[in-house]
């Protein structure tokens, strides 16, 4: 799927060919889809529009030369909309011919310096939703809005973040925000593990180096606290009974504080 000509391969580097949603028009409701990202998160399209969000979907391949370009635009329009925390959400939907690992090195290597979207491999359904939407050229950029209609089929061509601004509909202003608990912060003079860093919520263990936990709390992506624990120890042991999703550990001790990022599947 991604043998092309030299001539092609050479134009594809500075534009692409006929990008859009080509199975949907402006106006008509999109067909749900459930993917499930490289870290094991699933994405629901229907769920996110329930809750009022703007949706805004990133096709791509990973040795596609305009997906390589734009992908650093695409992050950070998505830090700095608050990392899916506020009115928007952003996902990257690979065609269907890259793996996790891939399109994790993908990420690392093209994402640029800015929190990157969850990004969807062949093995969490990129390819089918693809093919749903009638993607056919690369990068296409397209926005769903809450009715879970098609806003926008094919944004192009980008300049800068401005370019996905200006497909905000008239009295919609999304809160710029700071992506307060996807970033894992790290202090200087405390260390701690989480063991597993992705687990189906079962038997972690927090270890501390030659310090004491006074609690531990842990966040969701929005920042609601799901579970809080008085500790008093150098090693925790604790079980969460949540859904799949991305989650923060926030350990105290006497003085200092440090947050990590741990996955439930």
């Amino acid at each position: 799927m991604k043998k092309i000509t030299l001539l092609a391969l050479m134009l594809l580097f500075t534009f692409k060919f006929f990008g859009q949603a080509g199975n949907y028009n402006v106006g008509d409701v999109v067909d749900d889809f459930t993917v499930t990202d490289v870290y094991g998160v699933e994405h629901n399209l229907y769920e996110y529009a329930d809750a009022g969000k703007y949706i805004y979907l990133d096709f791509f391949f990973d040795t596609c030369g305009p997906c390589q370009t734009w992908q650093p635009t695409f992050s950070e329009f998505y830090d700095k909309y608050g990392c899916n925390e506020g009115e928007l959400i952003m996902l990257s939907i690979n065609n269907g011919t890259d793996s996790d690992e891939e399109v994790i090195l993908y990420e690392e290597t093209f994402g640029g310096p800015f929190n990157h979207a969850p990004a969807v491999s062949a093995d969490g359904g990129g390819g089918p939703v693809t093919s749903n939407f009638g993607v056919g050229a690369f990068p296409t950029f397209v926005m769903v809005g809450p009715d879970k209609t098609l806003f926008e089929k094919d944004i192009w061509p980008l300049t800068n973040v401005s370019t996905f601004e200006a497909t905000f509909p008239a009295g919609v202003e999304p809160e710029v925000m700071e992506c307060t608990f996807l970033e894992v912060i790290e202090v200087a003079d405390l260390d701690f593990s989480i063991y597993p860093t992705i687990s189906n919520g079962q038997q972690i263990t927090i270890e501390m180096n030659n310090q004491v936990a006074k609690s531990v709390r842990i966040y969701d992506i929005t920042g609601r606290e799901v579970y809080s624990i008085n500790a008093n120890s150098s090693d925790v042991k604790f079980s969460l009974n949540v859904s799949s999703g991305t989650y923060f550990v926030k350990v105290n001790t006497e003085s200092s504080y440090a947050t990590k990022k741990m996955i439930i599947k």
